[in-house]
């Protein structure tokens, strides 16, 4: 009965006005992905077609040609598109977890044992992320090339570590700052030492943060094009890069084609986020609510 009572309350609470109201908005937002992937499953001439169709004879030929295209002479050779999705999932992944395990570490000293000037030590970091990568692209592609760094996996990593490593050791010290010390000095008390304390401590209270911190990282990471463009080779290209190529042709943009790269392109992330809503949610709003 009372279980019944709550379920009528939250009901009343919410109300069906307002949920077809943030329904409706929540359409209007996603209407621009949802128009993406419908292209993806239509022909060239019925993605072309005016006005647009919403009912269409789907089709997964433009998903084969993602991976494959067909010559002149009939024969079938693979596009590379595999190799980018490789590439793209190593580069982000390998960059994002390594800014993640050193900006936890750095969040962690920066909130526990905090130096002199410790907010200008954060806000000297926090400088690295206000100038947009096109001011900084050029410095950077002269130490690429002097230390022979371009066209490798080794350097888009470092450099993806870099510029998320200030958005980490921001977003993680924010969650160590909402830590009672108190559980940790207790700890210590009884003979833990601060690796101890930090790893079986205050890591497993921090699982919404670290989960809020890798997926904006990622997501970061996985639409990042400039660097990407200028930086990798042939063999290490990315996904954005090789759906900018794809869009070129002489018979203007193959609009088929480039929904289905973006459709693939969006289900890792999409899949990863998922996974991690939970603590994703309570990661955004840790802290929000004072006790």
């Amino acid at each position: 009965m009372a279980a019944k009572t709550r379920k009528r309350r939250a009901i009343r609470e919410a109300g069906w006005g307002r949920t077809l109201v943030a329904g409706a908005i929540g359409l209007v937002y996603f209407a621009p992905v949802l128009w993406i992937v419908l292209t993806a499953f239509k022909t060239r001439q019925d993605a072309l077609a005016t006005p647009p169709k919403l009912f269409f004879q789907p089709t997964l030929e433009n998903f084969v040609r993602v991976f494959y295209r067909v010559t002149t002479d009939g024969e079938q050779l693979s596009t590379g598109m595999g190799l980018y999705f490789f590439n793209s999932m190593f580069v982000a992944g390998a960059g994002v977890l390594l800014a993640t395990v050193i900006g936890t570490l750095a969040a962690y000293g920066f909130s526990r044992y905090p130096l002199r000037g410790n907010d200008t030590y954060l806000f000297v970091i926090l400088t690295t992320r206000m100038l947009p990568p096109i001011v900084v692209i050029v410095p950077i592609f002269l130490m690429f090339r002097v230390t022979g760094l371009s066209g490798g996996y080794v350097g888009i990593i470092l450099l993806y570590a870099m510029f998320n490593l200030a958005f980490s050791v921001w977003m993680m010290k924010s969650f160590f700052d909402e830590l009672s010390p108190d559980v940790e000095d207790a700890a210590r008390l009884d003979g833990a030492s601060d690796l101890t304390v930090f790893f079986k401590i205050c890591l497993p209270q921090l699982k919404a943060g670290l989960a809020a911190t890798v997926v904006f990282a990622l997501i970061l990471t996985w639409n990042e094009f400039l660097f990407a463009l200028l930086l990798t080779g042939n063999d290490t290209r990315t996904v954005p890069v090789a759906m900018a190529r794809a869009m070129g042709g002489q018979l203007g943009v193959d609009w088929g084609l480039l929904a289905a790269i973006i459709t693939l392109f969006l289900i890792p992330i999409f899949i990863f986020t998922y996974i991690l809503q939970n603590h994703l949610l309570r990661g955004v709003t840790f802290g929000t609510v004072k006790k």
